[in-house]
C-alpha cells in the first residue's frame, strides 16, 4: 500500500557541509569501523534502479529481531530516497551490521505497520522521536496518537535476512 505523500513538508536531503557530516557512518564502514555504531546503524547496500550502479547508505535501525533477523529501517526524507526506491526495484541485497554481512530481502510496510512501529519507537525513545518528527516536518504532540499518525507516513521496510542464512564476518586474509 502506498504511502501519503508528504513531499511538501519533508525535508530536503542535505548538501554541503552537512551532506558530508551525515555521511561521516559510511567512512566509519568504509574504514572497517562498522562495530563503532553497534547495532543502533546499518549499511546498506543497494543498487540503482536505472543505472544499475552499486550504492551505499547508512541508516539507523529503528527495531531489529534476533530469533529471526530482520531489521526495521524508516526513509526520513519519504518514499522519494533514492535508496528506498532502488529497494522497490531490486529488493534482495546486503546489510553490513558491524562487521558482521547478511544477505537480506526488503518488505515494505504498510501504514498501519508504521503507525505501530512508530509509537513503539516513541515508547522507547521519546525525545528522539519528537525530534526526528520536528526534522521531517510531521506534527506531534508526544501522544500515542500522534506518533501513530506520524508513523503512518512514513516509510518503513523490513530487511530480512535469508532463510537458514548465517552473519558472515569480513575476512582478514
Amino acid at each position: 500500500m502506498p504511502h501519503r505523500d508528504t513531499r511538501d513538508t519533508r525535508p530536503r536531503p542535505p548538501t554541503g557541509w552537512r551532506r558530508l557530516a551525515a555521511r561521516a557512518p559510511l567512512l566509519l564502514f568504509r574504514a572497517g569501523l562498522g562495530p563503532v555504531l553497534g547495532k543502533r546503524f546499518l549499511l546498506l547496500h543497494h543498487v540503482g534502479r536505472r543505472t544499475g550502479c552499486d550504492h551505499h547508505v547508512v541508516l539507523e535501525v529503528v527495531t531489529h529481531e534476533a530469533l529471526f533477523p530482520g531489521w526495521t529501517v524508516a526513509s526520513g526524507f519519504g518514499p522519494g530516497s533514492d535508496w528506498y526506491r532502488n529497494l522497490r526495484a531490486h529488493p534482495k541485497t546486503v546489510i553490513q551490521v558491524g562487521n558482521r554481512y547478511h544477505a537480506v530481502t526488503a518488505l515494505f510496510l504498510s501504514p498501519d505497520d508504521g503507525a505501530r512501529i512508530m509509537a513503539d519507537y516513541a515508547r522507547r525513545h521519546p525525545r528522539t522521536a519528537r525530534r526526528l518528527c520536528a526534522f521531517m516536518g510531521l506534527p506531534v504532540d508526544g501522544s500515542e496518537t500522534s506518533f501513530r499518525a506520524a508513523g503512518r507516513v512514513i516509510p518503513f521496510v523490513r530487511l530480512e535476512a535469508a532463510d537458514g542464512q548465517r552473519p558472515q564476518s569480513r575476512g582478514h586474509g
